[in-house]
């Protein structure tokens, strides 16, 4: 289940008895928690984390009946912690403690009133986590109601975030908004609260891309955008102060260095496609099944026309060099870089 068919779900009846969030994703946690405390009476939450206490503690608390509160809002942190402790470092191996008895005891004839909502925050749903998410899925079976809370794709934090500030009566100009979104890294529980901030900070007039700098000076892609623009120019002495920056503001190089060469690797795709606008850059990408918005096309369209198919291509092979660079036994980042800037803009 999404989080937008559970808050659906609730506007059209009363909370299920139990609840089981799954997954990393701050932001919507948060509206469910909002959702679901706004139904109950002031006083009637209780919070656990289950890293402090066991889970059979908990159903207790779950069955007593409140003399304050009819309805009840049972939040339960650290979900993982009731899992059986697994043997092995890979999750193998037979579990020496942990048992759901408990809160299938309990859900075969749950309290009335009263709602469970067991938080698992700590796994995300690809890579090495995957597998240790399922064990808490399975440990949880006996919860029919589970909604997955995954992280936001590029794009869907720029729908979410242009939503928000819409709401917030924000008017943020596209490349701000773009800006935003790409210096949290999607992240949408920061994205939330840099529009509150924003929405302060500029009340009626339009926020550009230097208020987020103002606001948000360790935004990655303010200066790696930047560095682009001053690499297409030539402009060897303000590419080497924008990597003073970036170092200042201890950016992660090699991370800029991965920003550096999916805008170089698109503008390149542009550029051999024969694309003539940031239209039809926005089409193609989006037929090819990559999130592409107006505004990160014309990034895009632009990059492509400050540099020709063979400086692009020259580009891209001095990025390699400087990743291998960066993945020597114990390289100085900031030296590799500042060779990268030297060669490309001789």
């Amino acid at each position: 289940m999404t989080p937008a068919q559970f808050l659906a779900r609730l506007k059209k009846g009363p909370p299920p008895a139990a609840v089981l969030l799954l997954g990393p994703e701050a932001y919507e946690r948060q509206r469910i928690r909002d959702a679901l405390a706004a139904g109950f009476p002031e006083g009637a939450v209780t919070r656990h984390d289950l890293s402090e206490i066991q889970l059979a503690a908990i159903m207790d608390d779950a069955r007593a009946l409140s003399l304050f509160a009819a309805e009840r809002l049972i939040w339960v942190a650290n979900a993982e912690g009731a899992l059986p402790r697994a043997r092995s470092d890979d999750e193998g191996g037979d579990a020496a403690a942990g048992d759901p008895a408990p809160l299938i005891a309990y859900l075969k004839d749950p309290t009335p009133g009263a709602t469970l909502v067991f938080e698992a925050a700590r796994f995300d749903f690809e890579g090495d986590d995957k597998r240790k998410q399922e064990r808490v899925r399975k440990f949880y079976s006996a919860i029919s109601e589970v909604v997955e809370l995954r992280r936001y794709s590029s794009h869907e934090a720029h729908v979410e975030a242009e939503a928000l500030a819409r709401r917030a009566g924000l008017r943020l100009d596209p490349d701000a908004l773009d800006l935003l979104v790409e210096s949290l890294g999607a992240g949408m529980a920061r994205i939330a609260v840099e529009i509150e901030k924003l929405a302060l900070f500029a009340g009626s007039r339009v926020v550009t891309s230097e208020d987020i700098a103002t606001l948000a000076p360790e935004a990655r892609a303010t200066t790696i955008f930047a560095l682009v623009n001053a690499l297409g120019r030539r402009d060897r002495a303000h590419s080497l102060e924008i990597l003073d920056t970036l170092t200042r503001e201890g950016e992660y190089l090699p991370l800029a260095l991965a920003f550096l060469s999916t805008q170089f690797r698109m503008a390149l795709v542009a550029r051999e496609a024969g694309l003539r606008s940031p239209q039809q850059i926005q089409s193609h990408f989006t037929r090819a099944g990559v999130p592409m918005w107006g505004s990160r096309a014309e990034q895009i369209y632009q990059t492509a026309g400050k540099f020709t198919t063979p400086q692009l291509e020259r580009a891209m092979n001095l990025i390699f060099q400087a990743d291998r660079g960066l993945r020597d036994a114990r390289p100085d980042d900031r030296i590799v870089m500042e060779q990268f800037v030297l060669s490309l803009t001789a």
